[in-house]
């Protein structure tokens, strides 16, 4: 190598080691999971926006899909169309919906349908008026019942883990799914809701491949004990009591991949942001 050789390879070299490095290394999800949040979350801050603009500004935060609530006195979609085509325009993907109860089914598969979502988190009722094994066998032949037409559909209906006592421990909610039997009645895990009973990986470690999509939420054990149940929720996600590198041991288990969609409370853009940073460190996006 001649002198004016060697000064502009060791010039180069210079350059190189000196730039700032603008690689990002892969989290353990990264392309795995996608980010989703209830559209509840941002109709304060979209109220004098078009659903266009609103949807632009959820990507422009962060988020990859939306799911707007079907539940009676809630309904978020009064005209598909727009919907659908603020989807469009925006590339904010309309992943699922928040169908409510069991009762309707039909109706709100054939409307997640319209929308372009492939699945509708559904909440069992529990009346306990009633034995327990008749509400069991009832919510069975009604899941069994609706899986004929998601099934014809293409919309996955997914039960959710609520605070209505019934199906409360993991066992209960993988049982319940098995004896529906069918792959279109799945179960939508949420991470937060059952750490006022349990314990969020062992929940995701018997639900295994029945959790088809998750909802993502913080809960703290102290804060609960000290000022009320609900008040777990107040804690920021990631700076609560869930061992989210737990969960994310046993998702990776199952190879998860999918949609993760943030229930938090609602907010401004920056919160929403915020929030979605947060779903990043939580789920090592």
């Amino acid at each position: 190598m001649n002198r004016r050789h060697f000064l502009q390879h060791t010039t180069a070299l210079s350059a190189a080691l000196l730039a700032p490095s603008t690689s990002v290394s892969a989290g353990q999800f990264t392309g795995k999971i996608r980010k989703s949040l209830k559209w509840s979350m941002a109709q304060k801050a979209a109220k004098d926006m078009t659903l266009v603009e609103a949807f632009k500004k959820l990507r422009a935060c962060g988020y990859e899909g939306v799911e707007p609530s079907l539940l009676a006195g809630h309904v978020t979609v009064k005209n598909a169309e727009e919907w659908v085509a603020a989807s469009k325009e925006s590339g904010l993907i309309i992943d699922g919906t928040v169908g409510g109860r069991s009762e309707g089914l039909e109706a709100g598969i054939d409307l997640t349908k319209k929308i372009g979502g492939d699945s509708m988190l559904v909440v069992l009722a529990y009346p306990q008026e009633q034995p327990l094994q008749k509400t069991w066998d009832d919510a069975v032949a009604r899941m069994k019942e609706a899986a004929r037409h998601a099934d014809k559909q293409g919309v996955k209906v997914l039960i959710e883990n609520v605070w209505n006592t019934f199906l409360i421990s993991a066992y209960d909610m993988a049982r319940f799914i098995d004896e529906v039997g069918s792959p279109w009645v799945q179960v939508h895990f949420d991470i937060g809701n059952m750490m006022r009973w349990g314990v969020a990986e062992h929940w995701a470690q018997v639900l295994g491949k029945r959790s088809v999509k998750l909802d993502v939420k913080e809960y703290d054990l102290e804060r609960a004990m000290n000022e009320g149940m609900r008040k777990g929720f107040d804690k920021p996600l990631g700076e609560g009591s869930i061992n989210w590198a737990a969960v994310r041991a046993e998702l990776a288990k199952i190879n998860y991949t999918g949609w993760a969609a943030a229930e938090v409370k609602a907010g401004d853009w920056e919160y929403l942001a915020d929030v979605a940073k947060r779903m990043d460190k939580v789920l090592d996006l």
